[in-house]
């Protein structure tokens, strides 16, 4: 099959042409025709930072940024992501409170959205009408949090809804489909402890099952047996940390997996010969951090790779240097490369905690102290 270029007709395919034909300059960066992007990129396993990259991090943009998100509540991304909202919502908050712009955010507004996606269930979906998900529950647990507004949450029923999702084998699903992935014990974990009532899970059984999705390389997947990845093993990590059971594994051994995803650009990746993307910068370092062991990591070189995702005329990241050109920024990788910054002790930035990715100003006696 064909994959055309914008020719006049349409009709010319790109099989045959010469390279340059399909590449071209915007903005001093090499932006590729996105449709041939996945033939271009295939062996490619790390980026370049252009020299035109941001140096520093540009605090007023990205603000701005995330409150047009806010704002825009009648343009095509807003409507498009209906089916991520509350999470959505949680990253765009986060990333204002991390900037210490959290004031210029409607609250009341936010709140009251959030509040219309519980369910009777207990949890709460991504948008009124959805079905609800761990994900969403725990998302919005922690938007109520960060505007000190966690009162009005129903704390037992959303625990009897989490409770409900602990497997037999000690795992648990992210909703009534039934899929068992080890970011749903962190999620699960997380909620209930936020709450006041992590007894109300199985703990012992839900650490156990992590323990058996701890790999031979010292990192965790999704299920026993599944290849290691980097937000596996934040999530695992964060899981331990929350039940206090760090010390069940070799957080050397683990620390140094983590340690061998940096690439030369200085950026981190989730997987072994896979392109640096700054939303690891979150789950990696992180990890590392709730190891001790942050020290690993090349901070010079990783904090170049992390301004270099900036988009320098909108704000906002984008997962890797020059896709803000290709592809755009989004809260996504915006609030994970911000939180990132806040682990390297950046001064214009709240300090981050890095099991629940907050401000911990806004968790307060909700923080878990390690060390």
């Amino acid at each position: 099959m064909y994959v055309y270029m914008n020719s006049k007709d349409n009709k010319e395919p790109i099989v045959g042409l010469k390279l340059r034909q399909v590449i071209r300059i915007h903005r001093g960066n090499v932006r590729r025709n996105p449709s041939f992007a996945g033939l271009l990129d295939f062996a490619r396993k790390d980026v370049d930072l252009p020299q035109s990259s941001p140096k520093k991090l540009l605090k007023g943009l990205h603000s701005n940024f995330i409150q047009q998100y806010e704002k825009d509540k009648g343009g095509y991304h807003y409507i498009m992501a209906e089916h991520l909202r509350v999470s959505g919502i949680y990253w765009c908050v986060n990333a204002m409170d991390l900037t210490k712009e959290l004031h210029r955010m409607s609250a009341v507004e936010i709140i009251d959205y959030v509040l219309s996606c519980r369910n009777k269930d207990g949890g709460y979906g991504p948008a009124p009408g959805h079905d609800s998900h761990l994900l969403h529950t725990l998302c919005a647990v922690q938007t109520l949090i960060i505007f000190d507004c966690l009162q009005k949450a129903d704390a037992e029923s959303i625990c009897e809804y989490v409770k409900g999702l602990q497997q037999d084998d000690g795992s648990f699903c992210g909703d009534l489909s039934g899929e068992v992935d080890t970011r749903f014990t962190l999620c699960s974990f997380a909620t209930c402890h936020l709450l006041g009532r992590l007894s109300a899970l199985n703990i012992d059984s839900a650490v156990r099952f992590l323990k058996r999705c701890y790999n031979t390389d010292g990192g965790f997947g999704t299920r026993p047996g599944s290849e290691s990845h980097s937000g596996q093993i934040y999530c695992c990590i964060g899981a331990l940390a929350i039940a206090g059971r760090l010390d069940d594994i070799d957080r050397d051994r683990t620390a140094e997996w983590l340690a061998f995803r940096q690439c030369d650009s200085g950026g981190l990746n989730g997987r072994p010969e896979k392109l640096p993307d700054v939303c690891y910068s979150w789950w990696v370092l992180a990890s590392l951090s709730i190891l001790g062991r942050l020290d690993f990591i090349d901070q010079t070189s990783m904090k170049k790779f992390i301004y270099a995702c900036q988009d320098d005329e909108t704000g906002g990241f984008a997962d890797r240097p020059g896709d803000c050109v290709s592809f755009f920024a989004d809260p996504f990788h915006t609030v994970f490369g911000i939180a990132a910054l806040s682990l390297f002790g950046d001064e214009t930035l709240e300090e981050v905690d890095p099991i629940f990715c907050m401000t911990k100003k806004c968790l307060g006696d909700l923080r878990i102290e390690m060390f």
